[in-house]
């Protein structure tokens, strides 16, 4: 994977003081959660720019090789081992280029939230535990973290614990919300400040979650 993704971005007011990147689910694109802006937007939030970039298209195992966006490869259904771990480790490392990109336009990483829904939450909770980047926080819907050895074992930074929104649907038929539960339990054993929230819906995102997430966002803007 080339570390320069496309992306789009879409910038609330001039001289943006904050960034989010958000990585959509697999077989979607940029565009999926663009127009989750507006909805989420409050009129006493400071200027914010959300980087929404698209996933490479690869070949995809359980579609039958079918190529679609993608952060990874999805290998096989057992979700102890469903992820390309190379796939992940190279999305973790395209999104690390994303957030060299945002700190080089003059947004320090203490003002960078990143955000991923399915597999790109799966990529971000990966990400978040192999950097040492004090980022203002994650934002995980409907996801899980997909090596959770690996996450054991990992060495997380330091005091660089950066807290964590997470949010699933009790009626997930792609991701289990069992699973997502495990992966909340595991960031919390780690020390991430954990915020859980479900809501009876599938694999989507509702208002009450958007409104939820909001407030979340409210409380890292005022805080800083």
């Amino acid at each position: 994977m080339s570390h320069t993704l496309e992306t789009v971005v879409n910038e609330t007011a001039a001289n943006p003081q904050w960034a989010v990147i958000w990585l959509h689910g697999l077989g979607a694109d940029g565009h999926d959660f663009a127009p989750i802006v507006p909805e989420l937007l409050r009129p006493d939030w400071p200027a914010i720019r959300f980087v929404f970039p698209h996933a490479p298209v690869q070949p995809i195992t359980i579609n039958n090789g079918v190529p679609m966006r993608a952060w990874y490869d999805i290998v096989s259904m057992d979700f102890a081992s469903r992820a390309d771990a190379a796939g992940v480790t190279a999305s973790v490392q395209a999104l690390d280029a994303l957030v060299d990109a945002e700190i080089a336009r003059g947004i320090p990483a203490e003002r960078i939230l990143l955000a991923g829904f399915s597999q790109g939450g799966a990529v971000i909770l990966s990400a978040a535990l192999r950097w040492t980047r004090p980022i203002a926080g994650l934002i995980a819907l409907s996801t899980y973290l997909p090596d959770p050895k690996a996450a054991a074992d990992a060495r997380v930074a330091d005091g660089i614990r950066p807290p964590v929104f997470m949010a699933h649907g009790a009626h997930d038929p792609v991701i289990p919300q069992g699973i997502a539960v495990e992966s909340a339990g595991m960031l919390k054993s780690l020390g991430f400040p954990m915020e859980w929230h479900s809501y009876p819906m599938a694999h989507q995102v509702c208002a009450e979650e958007i409104h939820a997430l909001g407030d979340w966002l409210d409380a890292r803007f005022r805080a800083a």
